[in-house]
């Protein structure tokens, strides 16, 4: 089932359905409508300390694989 919401004041209202929620259920919010690239590109740069050959050799430092030289 799927219920549309909106937050206001930074509470979620639900828009009114034809099938009522029982008062303790157990839901799950998914934030929708704020594209993946803008919301990843407000951390684009902000990560300090890391090896300026990260990009090029990424799979030696997250796996242990030979560095690309």
């Amino acid at each position: 089932m799927v219920i549309d919401g909106t937050v206001i004041n930074g509470q979620i209202v639900v828009e009114p359905s034809h099938v009522p929620l029982p008062e303790g259920a157990k839901v799950r919010v998914e934030v929708v409508g704020e594209p993946t690239l803008e919301f990843l590109l407000k951390y684009a740069g902000k990560a300090v300390g890391l090896p300026a050959d990260l990009a090029k050799n990424h799979d030696h430092y997250l796996h242990g694989k030979p560095k690309n030289e």
